[in-house]
This record gives structure tokens, sequence and C-alpha cells, in this order.
């Protein structure tokens, strides 16, 4: 018998690189088309510039060589969208802030005045962007990266306040065949074992694979981190998807199967759409072969469960 799956989204970003948005209605249209009970809802870090010496619009943070600055912003846009709903609406997104620079040593100050602000509305942080491909290159200021000084003051105040980080952190660059990046992402899991990191991608990026298909050390890295770190969980969005849960010809890998059945409260799933909805049901149905060949209750945890278990306490059930 097929199984039904009701899904969670653990990455999904209400703007584009633009600040711009379908809005909440399309939105939540897709969510009910999709069978999504529940959805992370986040904005977009930084805005890509328009330059005066470009004559068309970009549609893409990589669509020219202008760059793109910190906008705190996006987490006022998110609010009023989540505010403005019904309470049975409301009670599907779960809002995370990530209108901060991961640079600045401020950070943890800004993130503090937002959650005051707004007691109890938050329920995590993120997605931080720190090595994020050409977008590091491309973002004003200094290289942003998971173990640096103002990132350690935000993990603080995500253990203060129980808040979750999904952090995006590349394990690696373009052309290095190797894990370059991976102490950036593992110090953090190491010195702050109170803070539940979801590790976007797991360290993947459409980017990487571009110019290395399949990344042979991701697998082995993981099985080292997930039964080193309790407190890493794995977003298991697109760039996962392919190539590495199924193969070539759609099939499920055994290897990643295995994984995910040993550490079946630590993987979710997420669709990391930007401002447009219209896909968002197709995004988690295509892990659905990779759901039907683990046992059920694994598969149910992952599609929906192991999102919400992360959500601070107050949040849960």
């Amino acid at each position: 018998m097929a199984r039904d799956y009701r899904y969670s989204d653990a990455h999904l970003h209400y703007v584009d690189f633009f600040q711009e948005s379908d809005g909440m209605r399309p939105l939540l249209q897709a969510m009910d088309a999709g069978r999504i009970e529940h959805a992370m809802i986040s904005g977009i870090p930084v805005a890509k510039k328009w330059h005066e010496d470009e004559p068309k619009r970009p549609r893409y943070y990589a669509g020219d060589d202008a760059g793109a600055y910190w906008y705190s912003a996006t987490d006022s846009i998110v609010a009023a969208a989540v505010k403005a709903l019904p309470g049975t609406q409301r009670s599907r997104l779960h809002p995370f802030l990530s209108g901060f620079n991961p640079t600045d040593k401020n950070a943890d100050a800004h993130i503090r005045r937002m959650l005051e602000l707004d007691p109890g509305f938050w329920q995590g942080i993120g997605e931080v962007f720190t090595r994020h491909d050409d977008l590091t290159a491309l973002t004003y200021g200094d290289t942003p990266r998971a173990n640096n000084e103002a990132m350690v003051r935000v993990y603080h105040l995500a253990a203060e306040y129980d808040l979750p980080v999904l952090i995006h952190s590349n394990i690696t660059s373009k052309r290095e065949r190797n894990p370059l990046f991976l102490e950036e992402i593992e110090e953090p899991l190491g010195n702050h074992p109170h803070v539940r990191f979801i590790w976007a991608h797991a360290g993947t990026s459409a980017e990487l694979h571009r110019h290395q298909e399949r990344l042979d050390f991701l697998l082995p890295t993981l099985q080292r981190l997930l039964e080193r770190y309790p407190n890493l969980y794995i977003d298991l969005s697109w760039t996962v998807l392919q190539p590495y849960l199924l193969d070539g010809k759609g099939k499920p890998r055994s290897e990643w199967l295995a994984l995910v059945k040993r550490y079946p409260d630590r993987f979710m799933l997420g669709s990391d759409v930007v401002g447009r909805f219209d896909g968002l049901g197709e995004y988690l149905r295509g892990f659905d072969a990779f759901l039907d060949a683990l046992p059920e209750d694994v598969a149910r945890r992952v599609a929906r469960d192991n999102f919400l278990a992360v959500l601070p306490r107050r949040q849960k059930g």
C-alpha cells in the first residue's frame, strides 16, 4: 500500500534575494496542495544590488557581478506576513530570524532586541549565510564563518532562548576535493553542545556539484559528525536529494538509507524555495522514493516530525 505522507518543510524562504514574494496566500495554497502541515519560514539575510552599470535587473544573486548587502528588514517582512494570518494558519508557520550580519559582534545584541520586541514569536535563528558559494564573494564586508567570534555570541544567545540554528556552511570550495571548510562548522558543534544545529544541505550546494559532481567524502564525514555530536541535525534539501540520496536512475542509495536508519531523529526535509511557491509540494514529494525505502516510522519522522522536535520546547506539541 502506498504511503500517504504529511510533511514539514524545514527550510523555506518567504522572500527572494530582492526581498520580494508571491505572498502568503499562494504559500498556504501550495502547502495545502502538497500536504505540508508545517513550515519553517524565514527571510533572506542579504539583498542583491541592482548596479547602475547593469541595464537589466538580475533575477538571482548570481545573475551578474553586482554585490549583495546584509538586510535586516527581511525579518520585519516575514513577521508582518505571519501576524496577518488567523491563528489556525499562523500555527503552521515557524518563523526563524535571519536578518543580521554574521561577521558583526553586535549581531547577538540585535537578535536579542528582536526577540524582546516580539516575545515568543521567533522559533529559531537562520538561515545564517556563512560559506555560500559565490554569494560569499559578492556580499560586502568580511567573509562570514560559522566559527567566528560574532557567531559564538549568537550561539550563546540561541542556547539561552532554546532556539535551533539553521546554518549554511559549505563543506568545501568549488575546486578542492576535500572538506576544506569542515572545521568552521565542526568547531561550533563541539563548543556549543546545548545548541541544536541544522546544517543546511549537509554542507553541499548546486554550485559545488556543478564543478565536482558528487563529493565522495560527504558520507563518511556525516557518519563521523552524527556519531560525535548529538546536537547536529541535517537538512536534506534539494542539493542532497541529488546526487546523494538517489542515484542517477532515481533509486535510493543503500548507504544513505543505512545512515538515516541509524540516526532516525536527525534528518529533516526542506524545499529551500525563495519567495516563489508553485513547485513547493513537488520538491518535497521528490523525496518519496527515498522515504518509501525506509521503515515507515522512520520515514514519517523524517517527512514531518523531526523538524517539529527541534523547535523550542514551548512550541513542541
